[in-house]
Parts: C-alpha cells; sequence; structure tokens
C-alpha cells in the first residue's frame, strides 16, 4: 500500500502486515519456528526470498521481512536482508561475494572487529586483505585490479573521517568491482550509499536504526538481485537471523529514525561547536565543521552530519578517564545511537584489539574520547561536560 514517499511516512508505514481478519494497526511478533507446511490457505502470505509461503524462521519469518521491506524503502534499495548482528551482516555479505582465491580491498580505519576479520580471521578461508587508507580511497590512489571488493565505512570510527562515496562510487562502477559500505555512523536518513553506486549497503542496526540499546541486529541492503540471493544463502546456510522479537523491537524503532536522528544531527553540531572552543579540549572530530578537512566531502555525501563526536581532552589517556569518570548525564558504554548519551574511550574499546602504533597512525590518541549524541537537551549536556572539562 502506498502510504506517500516523505521519510518519516515510510518510517511508519512501510513492510506493515496488516491483516483485515484482525485488524491489527501494528505488524504481530511472530514467535515460531516453524510454519505449516504445504500452506493450503488460498492466499498464504509470501516469504519473497523465495516466492512460497513461509516454512521456517531460519529461511524468512514475516516479523523479520516487515523489517527488512522497512529498512530497503528507508535506504533506497530493493532488496533488505536482516541479521542477528552487524558483524553477522559484514560476515555474510564477505563470504556471499568471495570465494577461496580472492583478495578483498579495504580502508585500514576499521571499527576494531572487522578490523580483525578482514587480517586474520578471512585467512583461514583463503581470503586475503589489502588495506589503504581512507584518503587514497578518496583520491582513488590504489589499483582494483584483482580484487572481489571494495569495502569502505562511510564515516570512519571514531575520527570521523568521510568515505567521499561520489568519486569512489563512480570509479568501482567503471572498474567493475563491488563497492560495500558500512554506513552505520550516517543511518539511512543522513545517506544512502546505493545512490552512489554500493553494491552493498551495511548496517549495524543496534544502532541508529533500533535507536534504543534495546537490540542486536545487523542489516544488509543491495539492488542487484543475484547478490542478494548469494548472501541470503549465507544466512540461509550458516544460520545468523534475529530472533522475531529483536526484528519486531528493530522495526518499532525504525518508525523514529527521522526524529530522532534529525535531533541527534542538532545535538552533536552544538557540542562540536562548544568543544572546539573549549581550553580544555586539544582537538575536536565533527565533518559537519567548516574546519574539519572532511567538511567539503560530507557536504556532497551527507544530508546530516551525524550524531556522533569525538575529541581529545587535555591530559592524554589519565585525562579522558578523569573527565568520562565526572559525567553525569551519559553513559559509559560501548556502543551509540541510542536516545540516550553514550561516551567511550576507544582505546579501550572499539579499538582494544588494534596495536598502539597502527591505532596512532588511524589519528587515534590515547585521550580521544567519543561521544554519541542522544535525544537530550543540547544545554544540558554541554553543561556537564563543561563541568567535567573543569576538573581537569
Amino acid at each position: 500500500m502506498d502510504h506517500g514517499d516523505g521519510f518519516n511516512t515510510r518510517a511508519v508505514h512501510a513492510g506493515e502486515i496488516m491483516d483485515e481478519r484482525f485488524g491489527n494497526v501494528v505488524t504481530p511478533v511472530f514467535e515460531t519456528a516453524t510454519f505449516m507446511s504445504p500452506n493450503r490457505s488460498a492466499d498464504p502470505y509470501v516469504d519473497t526470498s523465495r516466492g512460497e509461503p513461509f516454512l521456517y524462521t531460519r529461511w524468512g519469518n514475516p516479523t523479520t521481512q516487515s523489517l527488512e521491506s522497512k529498512y530497503a524503502s528507508l535506504d533506497s534499495v530493493k532488496y533488505g536482508i536482516a541479521f542477528s548482528s552487524g558483524m553477522a551482516a559484514i560476515s555474510s555479505a564477505v563470504f556471499g561475494l568471495c570465494s577461496r582465491g580472492d583478495r578483498i580491498l579495504s580502508i585500514n580505519e576499521l571499527y576494531g572487529q572487522t578490523h580483525s576479520f578482514f587480517s586474520s580471521y578471512l585467512q583461514r578461508f583463503g581470503i586475503g586483505c589489502d588495506f589503504i587508507s581512507l584518503d587514497q580511497a578518496n583520491s582513488l590512489s590504489f589499483n582494483p585490479r584483482g580484487y572481489a571488493l571494495l569495502y569502505l565505512e562511510s564515516i570512519i570510527n571514531p575520527t570521523l573521517k568521510v568515505a567521499d562515496l561520489e568519486r569512489t562510487g563512480s570509479f568501482c562502477r567503471e572498474n567493475g568491482i563491488p563497492l560495500l559500505v558500512d554506513a552505520t555512523f550516517a543511518s539511512p536518513y543522513n545517506q544512502n550509499p546505493s545512490a552512489f553506486g554500493a553494491s552493498v549497503v551495511l548496517h549495524s542496526g543496534t544502532k541508529y536504526i533500533s535507536g534504543h540499546s534495546d537490540v542486536t541486529l545487523g542489516l544488509a541492503g543491495m539492488n542487484n538481485r543475484d547478490i542478494f540471493d548469494r548472501i541470503q544463502a549465507v544466512r540461509r546456510t550458516t544460520g545468523p537471523v534475529p530472533d522475531p522479537l529483536q526484528s519486531y523491537l528493530a522495526a518499532r524503532g525504525m518508525k523514529t529514525i527521522g526524529l530522532r536522528v534529525e535531533k541527534q544531527n542538532r545535538v552533536a553540531m552544538d557540542l562540536a561547536r562548544f568543544l572546539s572552543q573549549h581550553r580544555k579540549v586539544v582537538r575536536v572530530h565533527y565533518p559537519g565543521l567548516k574546519e574539519s578537512p572532511y567538511h567539503e566531502i560530507a557536504r556532497k555525501v551527507l544530508r546530516g552530519y551525524g550524531g556522533m563526536v569525538s575529541f581529545e581532552v587535555a591530559g592524554g589517556l589519565s585525562g579522558a578517564r578523569k573527565f568520562m569518570a565526572s559525567l553525569k548525564v551519559p553513559a559509559v558504554a560501548a556502543s551509540l545511537g541510542g536516545v540516550e548519551s553514550l561516551v567511550t574511550l576507544p582505546v579501550e574499546t572499539s579499538h582494544s584489539s588494534i596495536p598502539p602504533d597502527e591505532r596512532k597512525a588511524m589519528g587515534i590518541e590515547d585521550g580521544l574520547v567519543r561521544f554519541s549524541c542522544g535525544i537530550e537537551d543540547s544545554q544540558d549536556l554541554i553543561d556537564d561536560i563543561d563541568s567535567a572539562l573543569s576538573l581537569l
């Protein structure tokens, strides 16, 4: 049913399963492992991944399919696939597109678990990985020949560098190499990588898509049916499907993603401007600031600059620890994108597995704090941050 083209309208209505026999307004939770087979109904609901009635929840589930359809609408792709986590989405996409003997090319400035997966785990399956910097990718200073895919994060964690998807997407199309983009930090509200030619878009649905820090889930989106079938086959075989209740919670959270992320964009900009003027702050990373070296790229490829701000505080690691311990409003927790503000120290969380010299090469100093803005009032967060910084 066509309810309208607006983002928030689609967020509320796209993918919803409404059955007039029940009159339900919200998609039900189909918490069932199996389905009647054969289904002798004259007009059964169909698992669109197979074109047949639902059979088994590892293969497909109505609640999960509803989530996938809603996500696909918001990320401007034809097909969506949900997973039990963001890493399950990433690994399934890579295994779906690669075979033993293939090599992939990736930026080096990655989420720590993704970096470990590419640099060591894939080798067990005969798949190699070479790394380049984001700046090399943005300037097209690499040879794509011989690679099965190029992997990017559209906004880098935690330095908030921005990938020039307009250039890399065009370059990948010209050279016939699939482009995979983790757009978790951007969210579908701020960016749709498929518009720039990404073959697969990936999200940790745990973050902005669900938005309430109560779901663990991953999503992949694509326009090519063959790519969809290959990644779907990996999920069906290896089994990293979300529980239907997780799918329900993610879809419920997604209904407000436009409202939440719009507010988080504003809060992050307020905090970035405040921090950039504070004498106890050494450096601020935020693509919305005009002084950011990635601001012009961000203007091209983002509709909003995101809810993440990272900054280096005076005193290095000890200063960062003292600052975080003094905060009252945000929780110290290793996630992002929720309605509550969260603060982390990347050297002790997301990038703790990466050697210190490699972290520094990525621009991650020991005193770098990552701040995920929630939907609290900006002034309350600024007052809290100012009070904590005054103790350094």
